[in-house]
């Protein structure tokens, strides 16, 4: 027999669970909002770009073929960026601690479509190191660039500088906490339905009938010791009452 579960049921076992489910929410806001504030160390990015143009030996007229071509070499020019060549000498001459491989971590490149300007973007947990990382990454590629291919068609439109109160890009605290509070509350809820499922308890007369299949003959009440003495009496004059059968009977009895 299959069971069913009205909406008025799952109501009642939320509101039964109440308490489990904010608990849940609360820990979880509280540990999110510990470990993003007071664990994780925030990290900040730092931006340069550059653009490809024409080559400067050439004439001073640019042709609709000629943007083609700087548009399709860029991805040329992206791998040579994060290539071991140019972050070896990165590594060099800002004497970092750390490999051209882990550097390449660090790095990111993009550019929209059909545009011949590029944005390097470095991530580091220092903001001032980061927009060194960029800016010098990008010097040592242009000034390496002709030795490599032979032409010299790069500028940097805007270099990487560091605002007065920079804001880092990780961690995001309020979206860790609010994500927390989602995946809490799923948690809640669904801890709620797992605890109610596993209760076999018997407490109402709808369980009998569902449980069980047997029809309700009859309830009992329960009456406490309470409510028991108020509707016998007084209890001097139960006792009373009892001592005086109990000599009626020795009465009786002697008789």
């Amino acid at each position: 027999m299959e069971e069913t579960i009205s909406l008025k049921e799952i109501f009642e076992v939320l509101k039964k669970r109440m308490l489990l489910i904010v608990l849940l929410i609360i820990g979880a806001a509280g540990v999110s909002a510990i470990i993003s504030f007071f664990i994780l160390t925030p990290s900040y990015q730092s931006s340069t770009q550059f653009i490809v143009n024409q080559d400067t030996n050439e004439t001073s007229e640019v042709s609709l073929n000629q943007i083609r071509s700087n548009v399709e070499i860029i991805n040329t020019y992206n791998d040579i960026v994060t290539s071991n060549r140019i972050l070896s000498q990165v590594v060099d001459e800002m004497n970092l601690t750390i490999s051209p491989g882990a550097l390449g971590e660090k790095l990111s490149l993009s550019n929209s479509q059909n545009s011949q300007v590029v944005t390097l973007t470095a991530t580091d947990f220092d903001p001032e190191i980061a927009a060194e990382i960029a800016n010098t990454t990008v010097e040592v590629f242009r000034e390496d660039l002709p030795n490599l291919m032979n032409v010299n068609n790069v500028s940097v439109l805007s270099e990487a500088v560091v605002s007065a109160n920079p804001t880092p890009v990780n961690p995001k605290p309020m979206l860790n906490i609010a994500i927390a509070i989602v995946l809490g509350g799923m948690v809640g809820v669904g801890l709620a339905f797992l605890l109610e499922y596993l209760d076999n308890t018997i407490k109402t007369e709808q369980d009998v009938e569902s449980k069980l299949e047997l029809p309700i003959l009859g309830v009992v009440s329960h009456i406490d010791e309470k409510d028991m003495l108020t509707r016998m009496g007084n209890p001097a004059t139960i006792n009373g009452n009892r001592e005086r059968g109990s000599v009626n009977g020795q009465r009786k009895k002697t008789v």
